[in-house]
């Protein structure tokens, strides 16, 4: 069996035993060969008398007062403690990426339509590309498609291709293939039942007879849950057939008009980004739009 190692305090350490005293011997002593022999090593005398005495008690307080430090320092600390010491510690959890908002304008490609009012869609998301540096080069989902953020919040714009009746057909795609949540989808279109250049965003609501709006409701399976934010191009005047109006093209005032309203509309959508829907549905709907045109 092998020899316990002691610390150096306890080498050669005598206590008594009869006429001579026992002591302990370091690991090396017991090891020595020459030791090994039948001839044990001279024992080391006690001190006879009182001042004997006094030496071997000293030794043997020292000789406790080591073995209780020693315990102590292996008893006071936990199991717990010393099994956590040697296990590595676990690793935050990361959070799951944020899913990003879908920005879509609504309109019809093509020159022919350019800067027309059925078209006010596409130019609110043209605005928005701008103000953020968002490139919209990029054709899929059928659409005109770029990716950016505005502070830390993901976004992806989107100005479908399929001419205003078939928008559903991308929209829908988009939703699908990044699975958006339809609270995280905003639908920007022209609305001939409020005023020229008055915004209203809201949380989710019908087609009002927008067939654009008609067609993504259909490719969502009838839900209806997801905000939009309309802009006013009013009502035709006189007896002019609503086709005709939808697509005639703004004049020098009312651009100038229109702008302000994109103006608004970006500042509101950043609102409702980075503060929440409420507080950016209480700056659209109560701002006032630019004196009416005469």
């Amino acid at each position: 069996m092998k020899a316990a190692a002691f610390p150096s305090k306890f080498a050669n350490l005598s206590l008594p035993c009869g006429r001579c005293s026992l002591f302990f011997r370091s690991p090396a002593t017991f090891s020595s060969p020459a030791l090994s022999s039948s001839t044990s090593p001279p024992c080391r005398m006690l001190t006879r008398g009182r001042k004997g005495i006094e030496s071997l008690m000293s030794q043997s307080s020292s000789s406790s007062q080591l073995f209780s430090s020693l315990s102590t320092s292996f008893s006071s600390q936990p199991e717990s403690e010393l099994l956590q010491a040697q296990l590595p510690s676990p690793k935050p959890k990361s959070s799951p990426p944020q899913l990003p908002w879908l920005i879509v304008g609504l309109g019809n490609p093509g020159k022919k339509y350019q800067g027309t009012r059925h078209n006010v869609g596409f130019e609110m998301v043209d605005a928005l590309a701008n103000a953020e540096g968002i490139s919209m080069s990029t054709v899929n989902f059928k659409a005109l498609f770029g990716k950016g953020v505005i502070g830390n919040i993901p976004i992806m714009l989107a100005k479908p291709q399929t001419f205003m009746n078939a928008s559903g057909e991308s929209v829908g795609q988009i939703v699908s293939f990044y699975k958006i949540p339809l609270k995280q989808v905003l639908v920007i279109y022209d609305d001939l039942d409020l005023p020229f250049g008055k915004l209203r965003l809201l949380p989710k609501g019908g087609h009002g007879g927008h067939n654009g709006m008609r067609s993504i409701i259909d490719r969502l399976k009838g839900n209806r849950d997801f905000p939009r934010l309309r802009i006013g191009i009013g009502r035709p005047p006189g007896k002019m057939d609503t086709a005709n109006y939808v697509l005639r093209q703004f004049n020098k005032q009312e651009q100038e008009e229109l702008d302000y309203t994109f103006q608004t509309g970006l500042e509101a959508i950043r609102i409702m980004l980075l503060e929440g829907f409420n507080k950016s549905a209480t700056f659209v709907n109560t701002r006032k739009s630019m004196e009416p045109l005469s």
